[in-house]
């Protein structure tokens, strides 16, 4: 894969992994990058994208990743951020059309983006019709795509992964407590220190922070062991809580709450802020450890 290719697709994945994706918007997630990763000219397939209605919005955030991608003044330094910035703000963009777009809808999108295209393959749910028509099987006849994948991997979870029966209520568990800690930061801040308090906040956030790890959600997992290292490292006197430090962790918790609940808003300064603290964290770790 080249690496136009490459940096769309994992752009795609990092967004998708903040979003709490349905088996079927998981499907819809697969497809596209399918057709990205199988595009014979990706410009000509972005381009096509932007004329079909439930692809358009999307098409237009991706032709800008590509247009900079293409452009003479990539500076390799900042490849990373601007990484972070493409694939945060294609969260909203992806997730307002797994909203309005269903699985059969974005499969005829995709039959009507090929018939327009024509350098684009055709798309695997036209190869699986093909097939049955001629009475072939399917097993033999290609190997198994990302979707159908993903889709075993789902339905097998389903049974066996305890998590998943409590997603549905994991936004509602993710934000609880949030406010209380702000409300503590504060107190810390004034240096109101209740130790106990502290601990009980720290294990909740790392108990947060593993269940958003094992959901896929990796930048509110950072952020959750991110507080939940820095509370501890206040508690032991390791770490003082001074307002650089407040407002850092505080960065933590709006970067949480504004990709939960999908807040239209640009949070790279928070999210930037939230990073480089966390590195900072891991840094008196280590030290510590040492």
């Amino acid at each position: 894969m080249d690496f136009i290719k490459q940096y769309i697709v994992q752009c795609i994945s990092a967004a998708s992994n903040n979003l709490r994706l349905s088996a079927q918007n998981i499907e819809v997630v697969a497809l596209l990058r399918e057709t990205i990763i199988n595009s014979e000219n990706i410009e000509s397939e972005i381009k096509q994208m932007k004329k079909i209605t439930e692809l358009s919005t999307l098409a237009i955030r991706l032709n800008e990743i590509y247009n900079y991608l293409t452009s003479n003044h990539i500076d390799l330094f900042k490849l990373s951020d601007k990484f972070k910035d493409h694939s945060q703000y294609l969260i909203k963009d992806l997730n307002s059309m797994l909203e309005t777009v269903s699985l059969p809808v974005f499969q005829k999108a995709l039959t009507k983006l090929n018939e327009n295209n024509s350098n684009s393959k055709t798309n695997s749910i036209e190869k699986i019709d093909a097939a049955y028509s001629k009475g072939q099987n399917v097993e033999h006849t290609f190997a198994k795509s990302e979707t159908e994948i993903l889709k075993e991997k789902i339905i097998f979870e389903e049974d066996k992964d305890e998590e998943y029966l409590f997603f549905q209520n994991y936004e509602t568990e993710i934000l609880k407590p949030i406010k209380p800690i702000d409300a503590m930061l504060k107190k810390i801040s004034g240096n109101e220190i209740n130790p106990e308090e502290i601990n009980n906040f720290a294990k909740i956030m790392k108990i947060n922070g593993d269940l958003s790890a094992k959901i896929g959600f990796d930048i509110i997992a950072n952020m959750h062991n991110v507080i939940s290292k820095s509370l501890l490292l206040i508690k032991t006197r390791e770490l003082m809580p001074g307002r650089d430090v407040i407002e850092s962790m505080r960065a933590c918790l709006i970067v949480i709450v504004a990709v939960v609940r999908g807040k239209e808003v640009d949070i790279t300064n928070y999210l930037n802020r939230a990073e480089e603290f966390g590195r900072k964290i891991q840094n008196i770790n280590i030290k510590l450890k040492g």
